[in-house]
């Protein structure tokens, strides 16, 4: 069974929709403070979840291509500190479009927002996360080289592998540091992004996956874990 606590604090980048939103609404189940974070323009469906969460959230807004709004983010935030900080961000191109064909701009777009915007949102704030606290940024099973034994998806799978790389990058020059460090796959989802076709409902992703975050706080170093929990190769 999940622990639940009214006193740990979670910093969630990226939670307007889709497996975001889900997250939002299961920590605060779990009974969490949660800081959740929306783009600029009109109201997500966060603010929904205000009335229902007793004070437990608050929502900030932030686009994490623009590296000056994550830093006021961070100055925002400056006097906080979180048990986790968990970053979920991601877009993609034609899925039937290949690294051969794909333009310029589109290219940049998805390297962008899927590798390089989480990796400065995690170094800018990453100082708001307590010492024995978790930093985890949403990957994919596609990231993995190693299973590419396919191809497809050819620019996304680029982007995610990419940020796993980062990441590890990340972890080696933090290599003293007690923090938890998670890249995590929530499987093929049936969300506006992942399609009709998903194997996975968000109910049967999103529960399982911040159950194995769980699992894994306290633990020193980085794991690239799917959402339940097995680890997959890089």
């Amino acid at each position: 069974m999940p622990s639940f606590s009214s006193k740990r604090k979670l910093l969630l980048i990226g939670a307007s929709r889709g497996l975001g939103f889900a997250l939002a609404e299961e920590y605060l189940k779990r009974g969490w403070h949660v800081v959740a974070t929306e783009r600029g323009g009109s109201k997500s469906r966060l603010h929904n979840l205000l009335a229902a969460s007793g004070g437990r959230l608050a929502i900030e807004t932030v686009d994490i291509v623009h590296p000056d709004e994550v830093a006021a983010l961070r100055s925002r935030l400056a006097s906080r500190t979180f048990d986790l900080l968990f970053v979920n961000a991601g877009v993609k191109n034609d899925d039937r479009e290949t690294v051969a064909d794909v333009s310029t701009e589109e290219f940049i777009r998805v390297m962008v927002t899927n590798a390089l915007s989480p990796m400065r949102v995690i170094e800018t704030l990453q100082d708001v996360v307590s010492p024995n606290g978790t930093i985890g940024v949403m990957s994919s099973g596609q990231g993995s080289v190693a299973n590419n034994v396919n191809g497809g998806y050819e620019v996304y799978r680029g982007s995610k592998a990419a940020l796993n790389t980062f990441m590890r990058s990340f972890a080696a020059r933090h290599g003293n540091d007690s923090r938890t460090l998670l890249l995590m796959a929530p499987g093929w989802v049936r969300t506006d992004m992942g399609g009709p076709q998903g194997r996975l409902s968000i109910e049967e992703s999103i529960p399982n996956l911040v159950d194995t975050m769980e699992a894994q706080a306290g633990k020193a170093g980085l794991q690239y874990l799917d959402y339940l929990g097995r680890q997959i190769p890089w």
